[in-house]
């Protein structure tokens, strides 16, 4: 009797068991808006931990594509007579190239940080439950605030060779969100590869060194004169768009066309994609962490 009784009044355990969501039910932008503050948090995180204890903070963001932009115009502009696109002059070179660093260090820091971005957060991966996208996103968002202060030198620029401010710049935001898209879309396959084999982080400086001569940072466009095949296939690579955007937005030259609509249908491809290979990877991340 006193038996049955014990087991009628012992409390029952309330257990709470989190699984991650299967289909697309996993990609809820609901539960990133839930999670926003987390997502402020890791983001303004990232910023202050890059900058921590650096003499010069961020102006860091200044100095680094002031310094590549004279290092290119010296290099490939000087000694190498690599010039702008026709309709820019020749001593345009400078802010020619600013304006295709403005989007590619934005794109490569972002990429940099949101490939290496699950493993870095492992301790948090392991010990609560939150949308994992959230890493990879705030990782890639970090990278807006150093792309402000780099492009009040793109104004100031502008200012000193006299490039006219058209309605043209109006589409910048536009051009901005497919670098932005692109980053993290290659982000996140890479994150979440980069769980599974760590080569990955070792190969990524590769990758990018690799992405950027293969992009037209420091030469024109119209180089890519061989036909309107070879133009579409060079434009798979998303920043082509990117940087063709840019600088038809500052000088008017090689509007969007056939190739910018390429590189933006790469983008959706790569995002898609990665978004149903991060999620079918979620599931993973704390046990191979």
């Amino acid at each position: 009797m006193n038996q049955k009784a014990a087991m009628t009044t012992r409390p029952e355990a309330n257990l709470t068991i989190i699984r991650p969501a299967r289909g697309w039910s996993a990609i809820n932008v609901s539960d990133l808006w839930i999670y926003r503050e987390l997502v402020y948090f890791l983001t303004w995180r990232d910023i202050k931990v890059r900058y921590k204890q650096a003499v010069m903070g961020i102006g860091w963001a200044i100095f680094q594509p002031l310094l590549s932009m004279v290092i290119f115009t010296v290099i490939f502009n000087r000694f190498l007579g690599v010039q702008p696109d026709q309709g820019i002059p020749a001593e345009f070179y400078p802010i020619f190239s600013f304006a295709a660093l403005l989007p590619w260090q934005f794109f490569q820091g972002a990429l940099q940080r949101s490939s290496l971005s699950l493993v870095a957060n492992a301790n948090l991966l392991t010990k609560i439950y939150f949308p994992r996208l959230i890493i990879p996103i705030s990782a890639v968002a970090a990278g807006l605030v150093d792309f402000l202060f780099s492009f009040v030198v793109l104004v100031g620029l502008m200012l000193f060779y006299g490039v006219p401010f058209t309605v043209r710049l109006l589409w910048l935001p536009l051009f901005l969100l497919l670098a932005l898209l692109a980053a993290l879309a290659v982000g996140l396959w890479l994150s979440a590869l980069n769980v599974l084999y760590r080569d990955i982080q070792h190969m990524v400086p590769f990758l990018i060194t690799a992405w950027m001569y293969a992009s037209p940072v420091v030469y024109p466009i119209d180089v890519i004169n061989v036909g309107q095949f070879w133009q579409v296939l060079y434009a798979l690579n998303p920043m082509v768009g990117v940087i063709q955007g840019f600088r038809w937005a500052l000088f008017g030259t090689n509007p969007p066309d056939l190739m910018m609509l390429t590189s933006a249908l790469v983008v959706l491809v790569l995002l898609v994609s990665g978004l149903f290979f991060f999620r079918r990877m979620e599931r993973k991340f704390a046990d191979m962490i």
